[in-house]
Formats: structure tokens, sequence, C-alpha cells
């Protein structure tokens, strides 16, 4: 374990945390696995035991902290507010694997019998609709933070963390690339809320002085950045491209059907202009800079591997 007093995180090797696993009996299997695993992410049970079983035993004593923080405070108050949910943000880059850590939490931590209830939803579905984007010549820039709707995405959380019945998000298509009109997720006062995306740690915007600012991240309990070497993510994202090619670019709906007749070269020479071209910049401007506002790091290796856990000091 490494304990810097200069900086405010513990780092654990992969090794030491792994062994935190023997006090959490949590498996699951290698089907759950197979359902939850992002294209690309070769993630399997061995890495799910020795680094996502100990993390959701965590995050589950967290959550079970902050709720006797609630049940002493109610008391103190004399309110017998109801608890809202424990809201968890996971951000990282594109490609580097974020989205199969939000899977495999919420698998692990609606096992844990503090948390049942856990949905996830990712801020894909906040995206302003490719019409909107083409008229504010946005959309090559997909993904910075300027195309989002932020105010709906806000709300959005804002709401689910002051315990309202029903809140409903947009819901996005990877194939169309699109927003789907009309289709919602009906989000109902779950126990933990799991908040993935790639700009979930960003600051709140300034505003004119003297008026409240409030960031998505204000809302959030706990919060996990995906971390990982650019030029091991930017290998990630090109394999990812090519396995895409010959699945879902493939479909004559995709909205990237005219890339299913690259060849390999070309898809690689293509994936590489669009990494170093959108994701790179916006990595480099938006998301790596909100590493250091995350309570829990993952690191990961050039084989996808978690090689070390930060934990903010307490």
């Amino acid at each position: 374990m490494t304990d810097s007093a200069a900086s405010p995180f513990i780092t654990l090797p992969r090794d030491e945390w792994a062994a935190l696993a023997r006090s959490t009996p949590l498996p699951l299997t290698e089907r759950d696995i197979a359902r939850v695993r992002g294209l690309g992410d070769p993630i399997d049970l061995a890495e799910v035991d020795q680094i996502y079983r100990p993390l959701s035993r965590l995050l589950d004593l967290y959550s079970e902290a902050v709720g006797h923080l609630h049940d002493a405070s109610s008391n103190f108050l004399g309110e017998r507010a109801s608890r809202t949910p424990y809201v968890i943000g996971v951000a990282g880059s594109v490609a580097v694997g974020k989205s199969t850590t939000a899977r495999v939490l919420r698998e692990l931590m609606a096992r844990w019998p503090h948390s049942p209830h856990v949905e996830l939803v990712t801020t894909d579905g906040f995206l302003l609709p490719n019409e909107t984007l083409r008229k504010r010549g946005l959309l090559e820039r997909k993904g910075f933070p300027e195309s989002y709707d932020r105010r709906a995405l806000h709300q959005f959380v804002a709401a689910v963390k002051s315990g309202e019945p029903v809140v409903e998000a947009p819901v996005y298509s990877h194939l169309t690339y699109d927003i789907v009109p009309g289709k919602v997720v009906s989000v109902r006062q779950p126990e933990v809320l799991i908040v993935e995306g790639l700009n979930v740690l960003q600051p709140a915007a300034p505003r004119t002085p003297g008026s409240a600012s409030f960031a998505v991240s204000d809302f959030f309990d706990v919060s996990i950045y995906v971390d990982a070497k650019q030029s091991d993510v930017r290998r990630w994202y090109v394999d990812r491209f090519l396995t895409l090619r010959e699945t879902a670019f493939s479909q004559p709906d995709s909205y990237f059907h005219s890339y299913s007749t690259l060849s390999d070269e070309e898809a690689r020479e293509r994936a590489g202009q669009i990494w170093d071209s959108i994701n790179a910049p916006n990595l480099e401007k938006n998301i790596a800079p909100t590493r250091s506002r995350a309570t829990i790091i993952l690191g990961k290796g050039a084989d996808h591997q978690v090689e070390s856990v930060q934990l903010r000091k307490l």
C-alpha cells in the first residue's frame, strides 16, 4: 500500500487489492460476465473476483455508512424523511471500459442485501439530437461537454437524488447514432443509481457572480474514474472499430454502415483519424482533467486488467 502524505489518495497494487476479495463472498458466473462485458473489453471472472467484487463491497459499506448518517440526522432533526438513493458516478475515456465497469458493479451491488434495487443510466441519452447538433455545428464534437443537454442531465440526477417516485431519462441508440424519439427509461426510487458517462465529473460551468452553480457530480455520493495510458486506449478504440465493422456497422440501418466495406488497413486508418481528431482532444481537454475529482481511480494496464486502485483518503 502506498500512502503519500502529499497525495489525497491511498494506492493499492493489484495483489493487495485482490486479497480483499477473500472477505467478500459474492460470486458472479461466467454467464453473468458474458452478459455485461463490453465490446473489446476482455474482462473475465478472475478480474471480477479480484477487482470488482471487493470494490462492490467497499461501495456497499460506503452506502451503508451514509444510511447510518441519514438515520442519525433524521433522529436529531426529529423528521421522518425517507432515505434518498445512493448515487455513483463512473467516468473515463471512450473505449477505456467504463461501461463494463458500471454494468459489473450493477450486477454485484444488486446482490448485496442493502441495495437489491440498482439502476444504471448512461449519459448518452442526454446527448443533443443529431439535428440539433448539426444546426449548432457540433456533430463532429459529439461527446464533448457542449454536445449534451446538461440542464436535462442535471435535473434528472437531482430529481432521483431528491427521491422523486419516477424520473425519466431519454434513450440513445448506438445503431442509429441518435436519440430515439419518444423512448425513455424510467427510474423508480432505486437504493443505488449508477450514472456512467464521459463527462460526469465535469465541474460546474461558470456563471454570473452571485448566482448558484451546481455540477452533476455534486449529487454523487461516490465517483469512479477508469484510467489507462492514452496510447493503450487508442489501440483499444481502433480494435473495437474493426470489430464493429464486422458487426453493428454491417447492419443496413447503422449510421456507420458505409464503414462496413472498409479493408483492415482502411478501417485502422479511419479509426485512428477519428480518435486523433475527436476522442483524443476531448480526453485531453475535458475528461482526463477530471480524474483528480474522483473518489476511486481504477488504473488499467495495456492488457485491460486493473493494475492498481486508488482510494481518496477519508
